[in-house]
C-alpha cells in the first residue's frame, strides 16, 4: 500500500494512460536460506522474486521461492494495484507489459476481463510461428543483402497455442535480418 499511495500522490492530475511492467529476475542466495532452490537459467541458488512498476515507482516487490513458475501471483498482484489505481484514477488506461515469461493464458484473460486494461507481452518463438513469419523473413533477408542495412517487416495474425490458451489472440511478429543473421521476434497484445 506504501508503495502504491506513493506512485499515486507524485501526480497532480490523473495521466490517461500508464504502463505496468512485470518481471522476475534471480536474488542470489549466499547459505541455506529457506526457499532457495537452484535455477538452470541463472545457474545458482537463488530467490525469484515478482517487481512490478510503473515508470521509476515500485509497485510490488514479491519474495519467491525460485522453483516456480515466473508468472506464479502475477494476476493477484496486479488485481490488488490495480483496485487501488482505479480508485483514484477509475479512467486510466492500463497496460500491462512484460517478457515471454508472463505470457500466461491466466493473465492475459484476467486483462481482457478488465474495463481498459491491456497486454503487450513477448511470445517465445517456434516453429509455428517462425513458419508464420517466413515470407516476411525471406524479404527482410533480401533487402539486407540488397542494402546491407538492417532489414525489419512485421506481420500480424491471430494465434492460438495447441494447449495452453483458452482462444485465439493478435500477435505481431517481427521479421528482422542483421548483420549477425535472422532474428525474429514476437508479441501478443489485446491492444486495439
Amino acid at each position: 500500500k506504501f508503495f502504491l499511495n506513493m506512485f499515486l500522490n507524485s501526480y497532480k492530475t490523473a495521466p490517461e494512460c500508464i504502463v505496468l511492467d512485470v518481471d522476475a529476475t534471480d536474488d542470489p542466495t549466499h547459505g541455506n536460506q529457506e526457499g532457495r532452490f537452484f535455477h538452470g537459467y541463472y545457474g545458482h541458488y537463488c530467490f525469484l522474486p515478482l517487481y512490478i512498476f510503473c515508470d521509476d515507482h515500485l509497485l510490488c516487490a514479491r519474495l519467491r521461492p525460485s522453483n516456480i513458475d515466473p508468472a506464479a501471483g502475477v494476476v493477484e498482484e496486479l488485481s490488488r494495484i490495480i483496485s487501488g489505481i482505479r480508485g483514484r484514477w477509475p479512467s486510466v488506461k492500463i497496460i500491462v507489459r512484460g517478457d515471454s515469461g508472463f505470457c500466461r493464458d491466466n493473465l492475459m484473460s484476467w486483462c481482457e476481463s478488465q474495463d481498459r486494461v491491456y497486454y503487450l507481452l513477448g511470445l517465445a518463438k517456434n516453429s509455428r510461428l517462425t513458419g508464420l513469419l517466413s515470407g516476411a523473413m525471406r524479404k527482410a533477408k533480401k533487402r539486407f543483402f540488397q542494402t546491407g542495412e538492417p532489414a525489419r517487416f512485421f506481420r500480424v495474425f491471430t494465434y492460438r497455442t495447441r494447449k495452453s490458451w483458452s482462444r485465439r489472440r493478435r500477435v505481431i511478429g517481427k521479421a528482422e535480418h542483421l548483420s549477425k543473421g535472422a532474428n525474429p521476434r514476437f508479441i501478443v497484445t489485446n491492444l486495439p
